[in-house]
This record gives structure tokens, sequence and C-alpha cells, in this order.
């Protein structure tokens, strides 16, 4: 599962790495944050048509927004079932209720600088506690996580209030393989530079998309750090700092 990432990288470096036009004003007040955890509001990037002004809705741009993490059904009564969905596995995609709708027409891509992993000691070993690792690209360059979104209307809250509306996310996974696999059986699916204009195209159908998740992932180093990171209270750049 991806339940920890980075994603400390500035609002400006991000909008270049991804060609972004268009910056929501919520993402300014988003603190960098070297220990996102399920429930936070956290950056997304998505093609959505720009709304004009007289409210019709124009050509695609693309937007660096906020959602929060864990994903909200439309059809949800209520928000706390997206506690549950932080994680969409790629092989439920298809025929999940809740992932098959946006899979084919709300995908996502959330920036990031690197994501946790803890690795359960071996047997016989003489401790017992999850060694974390930082998984990172070698080059220091962004990761595109592969995420979906949704729109959650408040059934509580009147038409003109501002705030009905709740945009929520959630992390695609898939299994790991080879040094990744040594240290947990899933990763998030992460996207390579290539392929993100079809990720990110609504005109791309689910089909399409599926094409797209098979392909290669980007090369990442695992660095183990301190179990600083094993506490959601805890943020700042000694939590990647590598220990022995």
């Amino acid at each position: 599962m991806c339940g920890r990432y980075a994603s400390f990288r500035e609002d400006q470096q991000i909008a270049d790495e991804f060609a972004i036009a268009s910056v929501a004003d919520d993402v300014h007040l988003l603190p960098p944050s070297w220990n996102l955890a399920p429930t936070d509001p956290v950056r997304i990037v998505v093609d959505r048509p720009e709304r004009l002004e007289d409210g019709s809705r124009g050509a695609l741009t693309r937007q660096l927004r906020t959602a929060r993490w864990g994903l909200v059904p439309s059809w949800a009564k209520d928000p706390s079932i997206g506690n549950r969905l932080i994680n969409a596995r790629v092989e439920n995609l298809l025929d999940k209720p809740a992932f098959k709708r946006p899979f084919a027409l709300r995908r996502a891509l959330l920036p990031a600088d690197g994501y946790y992993e803890w690795q359960v000691p071996e047997p016989g070993a003489p401790t017992r506690t999850k060694q974390p690792y930082y998984l990172h690209p070698p080059d220091g360059g962004p990761l595109a996580l592969a995420g979906l979104y949704e729109f959650w209307k408040d059934p509580t809250k009147d038409d003109d209030d501002p705030t009905r509306w709740l945009v929520s996310a959630t992390i695609i996974t898939t299994a790991a393989t080879g040094e990744l696999a040594r240290i947990h059986d899933r990763r998030p699916l992460m996207l390579r530079r290539d392929v993100w204009d079809a990720w990110l195209d609504p005109a791309v159908d689910a089909a399409g998309a599926m094409e797209l998740v098979l392909g290669p992932a980007p090369e990442v180093v695992a660095t183990p750090i301190s179990t600083a990171v094993n506490s959601v209270a805890n943020d700042g750049p000694e939590l990647i700092r590598p220990v022995d």
C-alpha cells in the first residue's frame, strides 16, 4: 500500500515540471510536507475544462488543485468512506464501483518527491521493529503517482455554499517487483513522463488507460531512515536523512 509520502517541492517547480497552466488559490495555502498521511489535503494534477466568466466551460487546461486523500465516491452517504479508500488496487480498477467511473473519466497525478514503506524484520532478527525506507528517484526529480479523483456533494449544505463540494483522491497501487518487493509487496503506481498526457486526458477511455499502467515504472532507490517518520506528528527534512 501507499500510506505516507513526501511532497515538499514548491508550487512553481511542480507547475514547470508538469506543464501546468492554472494553479488553484488554495494550493498556495498548503505547506511543504515530508509526511503526508491519509485525510490530509494534497496536491493533484488534472486536465479539466477551463471555467469561463459566464459560467460555461472552455478548453481543457492542466490544473494544479487540492484534494483530500481518501476517495469519496459521488454516491457515498457521507465522506467517512474515504478513510478506507486511500489506495486503489490496479487489479480492481475496472470492476470496483468506487473506482470504475473515475478510472474512466477522472484520472490524476499526485506530485511526490518520494514515498515511504516499512520492511518487516526477518524471522529470528534481534528486533521486531519495522524498518522504514524512503523511496525516491535517484536524480532528485519528481515522482508522478497515478491516482483517481472524485467530487462529492454534501447533501446537508445549500447549493450556494462554496464548501458543499468535496474533492478527494486515491493513489493507485500495484505489485512490487525486484528489490522493492524485498521491502513491501505493494508499491504506488508511478508513471513515466511520456505517458502523463495520455493518463490525464479524459478522452482516453478505461481500456486505453489500462494499457498505460502496464508500462515500465520510473527508477527509485530505497534509503533507510529513522522511525521518526512513524508518527504523523513529525514533519520536516530530517525524516528523509539516511541512517545505518
